[in-house]
């Protein structure tokens, strides 16, 4: 069984890495603004789900296309985005954007959606997919003007959704979350673990060698 990873995410690698799976990474080309436009108000879980389902889906098309693919792969697509306010936000993209939303959250909670889709391919034809979605409430402390300077500063905001880590450096400020740790990280292992079953893979059967 291949497990092929639709993200470039180190985050959600290194949950696989540190579950005993060593996925094989290929980065999806979707155009996430795109899809996004073309759904009809959706609902954060719809989105995050559309998404996640748009990146598995490029991928695993060109794995049907390689002639020789011919190995019983499953595929795994994942996005991830906060809810605040009943404002859906993925990545800031700039240090500005960041800031206006940490004022905003910081003190508070928020919502952090990620969405799921599996594609089981075998033979280089699609036999089986799963979808799902997986929330967890977030509890932000309040940094002091000092610290977000600092933060926004080392960057690593600007490329996450939410504008927040919860396994680097944006942790300091989250005082704790009611849910699932691995989805917010970004790719939660119980959810991954049900879809894979729904597609007839058994996740201990991806378990890599421990010495």
């Amino acid at each position: 069984m291949r497990f092929v990873l639709a993200s470039a995410s180190p985050a959600r690698l290194a949950v696989l890495r540190a579950a005993g799976v060593e996925p094989d990474v290929v980065v999806s080309g979707v155009d996430e603004d795109a899809i996004t436009a073309s759904l009809s108000n959706p609902t954060p879980s719809e989105l995050v789900t559309a998404l996640a389902r748009a990146k598995a889906d490029e991928v695993a098309s060109r794995l049907n296309d390689d002639a020789a693919e011919s190995v019983d792969t499953v595929v795994v697509g994942c996005d991830s985005m906060l809810s605040i306010g009943g404002e859906v936000v993925g990545k800031p993209g700039t240090a500005d954007v960041a800031r206006t939303r940490w004022k905003s959250m910081a003190g508070g909670t928020g919502d952090l959606l990620t969405g799921h889709a599996v594609v089981r391919l075998r033979d280089g034809a699609v036999v089986a997919r799963a979808e799902g979605t997986r929330t967890t409430t977030v509890q932000f402390s309040t940094p002091s003007d000092a610290e977000l300077d600092a933060y926004l500063a080392t960057g690593e905001p600007l490329a996450v959704a939410g504008a927040f880590t919860l396994d680097g450096l944006g942790g300091w400020f989250v005082e704790g979350v009611d849910g699932d740790p691995s989805s917010v990280i970004g790719i939660s292992l119980p959810l991954t673990r049900r879809l894979l079953a729904e597609v007839g893979v058994d996740v201990v059967s991806l378990w890599s060698a421990r010495s």
